[in-house]
């Protein structure tokens, strides 16, 4: 089993999460200027990626576009052209695809990207914005790491890109937060597929760091990120557990 290992800028650097976005500031969530934001900032930048009509590894977090843009329906729908001059709301620039993200990145900080699920149950269904993800990747040197909560996803990433490290994002599973049946949540809640997938670490529901499981990973070698941070405060009690953070609405700390 190839496990990669992790760099130690995932530990040492806060993550921005969505990139360091302020819509009140012209920098919407997955944005270019979000992430140079982050980048003159010192942070470690967190993004999504969903498929275009074309094939195309696009940040964006939603399946659907109404939220942060003007139009509506599923980002499926549209060619990754199409989507590149669709307007994010509050700023004034089109959802860019990953390739630009790198380049703009361009290893300055480390980069963590989640996979949205495409299966729609965090099932099999599997392959095509893996497979984007991975041809973008390809030769890219700065610090990089992939990670989704759909474990079939993450066991993608390992034949496709199986230098690139590779985590899960991984929560408490409440069924009423989940459109998932209780039986997968019960069985994601366990972390079931860490050493399957070759992971080197995961990223956790913050709300949820005190799992037994997540302690025994941690014990284990894993390194925990954990999700979402929105104060100093919760930030100072989340690193009782977690290695590094990710965090959004208040700037953490580069000294921790």
């Amino acid at each position: 089993m190839t496990r990669p290992i992790l760099p130690r800028s995932f530990v040492t650097t806060p993550f921005a999460h969505r990139a360091l976005h302020d819509v009140a500031d012209g920098r919407p969530e997955n944005s270019r200027a979000a992430i140079r934001a982050a980048i003159a900032g010192g942070y470690g930048i967190e993004i999504d990626v969903q498929l275009s009509g074309d094939g195309a590894a696009m940040v964006f977090h939603d399946y659907y576009l109404e939220r942060l843009t003007d139009v509506q329906g599923a980002v499926q729908l549209l060619t990754a052209d199409a989507l590149k001059a669709t307007p994010l709301r509050g700023g004034n620039e089109g959802i860019p695809d990953l390739a630009e993200v790198l380049e703009i990145v361009a290893g300055q900080v480390p980069l963590l990207i989640e996979l949205k699920d495409q299966d729609g149950a965090m099932g099999p269904k599997v392959g095509a914005l893996e497979q984007a993800t991975a041809q973008a990747l390809t030769g890219y040197a700065g610090d990089v790491a992939v990670m989704s909560f759909n474990p079939h996803a993450v066991a993608a990433m390992q034949v496709l890109a199986p230098d690139v490290p590779r985590g899960l994002t991984t929560s408490s599973y409440k069924p009423d937060d989940w459109p998932l049946s209780e039986e997968i949540c019960a069985l994601l809640r366990g972390i079931p597929d860490y050493d399957r997938v070759g992971a080197s670490f995961i990223s956790h529901e913050v709300s949820d760091l005190t799992r037994a499981r997540v302690a025994e990973l941690k014990n284990a070698g894993a390194v925990v990120n954990c999700w979402t941070v929105r104060s100093a405060e919760q930030e100072a009690l989340a690193r009782q557990v977690a290695d590094a953070i990710t965090f959004e609405g208040y700037l953490a700390s580069l000294n921790a």
